[in-house]
């Protein structure tokens, strides 16, 4: 079955999140919720004539969940993983870490909780869980078989992998959980990170030079 994909950059660092559009279903999904993304994909959402029927959380770090709100306002349910829990409900306590100085954060409440081995289906689409933890204690990634696509959140990039030197971060475990549950995926996945450009598994796994394959 045919998506529509966009990217958008957006919030105070640039955080990417992704919208899933399927115009004959007239649904689409978003991953991932930077500040200031609804006014960001509503135009998209406009023109293709889609509804939001869910917004999956890959974490609850504040650049991805700091406008959840505003799309849990509408109605949307959310997903997200139990480790994040004090996160996506206290968002508080990331001030201090978080860029601008001084930033408004709103909790949230997740719907639907994720633990790895999980799927469910959503906008007629098999989305896939795996349990990423390292970069945070509940960092997962969606993935869509089907399409090749991997969400990861901030585990791993393009040449580089996330950082493990915030609260709950674990570098050991990071660096396992890469070797273990992303590059065990085929080496054609798109692997679909929290900033920068997309990569692909095969890629990342000859040449990121902080976890090689």
């Amino acid at each position: 079955m045919a998506i529509d994909f966009n990217v958008f950059p957006c919030g105070y660092i640039q955080t990417n999140a992704f919208l899933l559009t399927d115009p004959d279903r007239g649904e689409a999904v978003l991953i991932d919720a930077p500040h200031f993304v609804l006014d960001e994909i509503k135009p998209v959402l406009e023109e293709k004539g889609c509804a939001l029927v869910g917004l999956l959380l890959t974490h609850g770090h504040y650049d991805h969940m700091g406008g959840a709100a505003s799309i849990q306002n509408l109605g949307v349910p959310l997903w997200g993983h139990e480790d994040d829990k004090a996160l996506y409900e206290d968002p508080g306590r990331m001030v201090p870490y978080a860029y601008p100085p001084g930033i408004k954060l709103e909790p949230i409440s997740i719907d639907h909780w994720v633990k790895d081995g999980d799927s469910f289906e959503l906008m007629g689409q098999k989305w896939e869980v795996r349990h990423t933890p390292g970069h945070c204690p509940g960092n997962v990634f969606f993935y869509l078989r089907e399409h090749s696509l991997v969400f990861v959140g901030d585990t791993l990039f393009a040449g580089s992998v996330g950082r493990s030197d915030l609260p709950g971060g674990d570098g050991e475990l990071l660096k396992r959980m890469i070797e273990e549950r992303i590059y065990t995926l085929d080496d054609g996945v798109v692997v679909m990170p929290g900033h920068g450009p997309h990569t692909t598994v095969g890629q990342e796994r000859v040449s990121n030079p902080y976890v090689r394959g």
